[in-house]
């Protein structure tokens, strides 16, 4: 099993440099087709490259985390909706969806199946 996580790993980053290479590859081609002519810039190398995508992810991006993270907080709000949904009586489901309807047209909230307390 740990040599599995180590063989899947060293494959991560066998692909991860690759795709980098082909970006940093990518970036310099284009830029030395496109910038020496339009812009009368020099030529760059492939270190530059590089270089010239780390800033656009710094200035544009921003490092905030894996995709994955995203779907965490996703989750719990769903989480933290059911629950507020669960607490409201009848009466302010049936106010909620009237003014999610007026707001946003259409709204289908599913009813939440009676729990049978033993």
């Amino acid at each position: 099993m740990r040599r599995n996580w180590r063989l899947r790993g060293l494959r991560f980053a066998i692909f991860g440099l690759a795709a980098l290479a082909v970006c940093g590859w990518i970036v310099t081609g284009l830029w030395n087709w496109l910038m020496p002519e339009i812009f009368g810039a020099q030529p760059i190398g492939f270190w530059q490259a590089l270089g010239l995508l780390l800033l656009g992810r710094l200035l544009f991006g921003g490092f905030r985390g894996w995709p994955g993270h995203r779907m965490q907080r996703r989750r719990v709000m769903m989480r933290r909706w059911a629950e507020r949904w669960e607490k409201m009586t009848p009466e302010e489901r049936e106010k909620f969806r009237a003014e999610m309807g007026r707001r946003c047209g259409r709204f289908e909230m599913p009813e939440t199946q009676p729990t049978v307390e033993t």
